[in-house]
């Protein structure tokens, strides 16, 4: 059986709790009992939350575990310097030392970071970067496994990376069972993005919203204006204006955003070859998906395709 500890300081982020569901899962589904989960804090006891509710926990004293999961706050602020030891010292006693969001900060204060790969909340990035400069920071990762040491970006990332350890302990199967009974998406690996085009184009209005889930739907099909003012209900006219408006970006511009994540994600997490993604995401041939991706990216397919093959290999 598996042993995690939680870490959890004063005014931890709650959602970072929600790992514990993953391995509670794990033990309800598999066919003896998978991990051990504790949350722990320095000195043990109720520890309070980002929210003002307390949770209780045991006192870290010399106890060691196979996983440490370290969380993080919403200020990025550090711990007491002798929590931060503790962690230091992790590596020798723990199969793996891991982080949810911004308790990569605490990893990285603890040196355990240094040369190498890491990611944390985009949000934090450049601060990051700055107090940390060793790190190899990857701001576009959804988590990072580098040797023994884990990172996850965002608090809900937390959770790709727990289904991750218990794919590498158990196997997929258990795996996907959690997930679906999660109700989330397995598998959602390290290099998938932080960031999602249908987010950053930030429609104003249910109309564009509606143009943009359609087209979103139908990445394959000949997406003109005309077809994408039909679904928002408008002329193409008052959809081209309206649209440029509320997202800062023509139609075929923001088409094309759509169809390059689209691709990207299944370069991630599937095996096919880059012509069928090139036809399947509406791009058509592998030409004019990689014009694309320079355009977006700055990087053709086949070098997304080795950076995750290269990330799954190392994960």
């Amino acid at each position: 059986m598996h042993t995690i500890g939680l870490v959890v300081y004063p005014n931890f982020q709650a959602l970072g709790l929600a790992v514990g569901t993953v391995f509670e899962y794990a033990n309800l589904m598999h066919t003896e009992r998978a991990y051990e989960f504790t949350i722990v804090s320095e000195s043990g006891g109720p520890v309070v939350c980002s929210q003002g509710f307390s949770v209780n926990s045991e006192p870290l004293g010399d106890r060691s575990f196979d996983t440490l999961i370290v969380t993080g706050d919403n200020e990025c602020r550090l711990p007491p310097r002798s929590l931060i030891d503790y962690v230091r010292q992790a590596p020798e006693h723990a199969r793996r030392v891991a982080s949810v969001c911004t308790g990569a900060y605490v990893l990285a204060e603890a040196g355990l970071l240094d040369g190498r790969r890491a990611t944390t909340h985009w949000v934090h990035a450049l601060d990051f970067k700055k107090r940390y400069p060793k790190v190899q920071l990857e701001e576009d990762r959804i988590f990072v496994v580098d040797g023994q040491v884990w990172t996850s970006a965002g608090m809900s990332a937390g959770v790709d990376m727990a289904l991750a350890i218990v794919e590498r302990d158990f196997g997929p199967e258990l795996s996907r069972m959690i997930a679906r009974k999660l109700v989330i998406y397995h598998r959602r690996g390290g290099g998938q993005s932080q960031f999602s085009a249908l987010l950053e184009l930030d429609a104003k209005s249910d109309r564009v919203q509606m143009a943009l889930t359609y087209a979103k739907e139908n990445l394959a099909a000949d997406l003109t204006v005309e077809s994408l003012a039909e679904a928002a209900k408008l002329s193409p006219r008052q959809f081209s204006r309206v649209f440029r408006e509320e997202t800062g970006h023509s139609p075929a511009k923001a088409i094309e955003r759509l169809r390059v994540e689209a691709a990207r994600l299944l370069m991630e997490t599937s095996k096919h070859p880059i012509e069928v993604i090139a036809r399947e995401t509406g791009f058509g041939d592998r030409g004019r998906m990689r014009q694309a991706f320079l355009r977006t990216l700055g990087q053709p397919p086949q070098s997304v395709k080795r950076v995750s093959a290269a990330v799954d290999l190392m994960g």
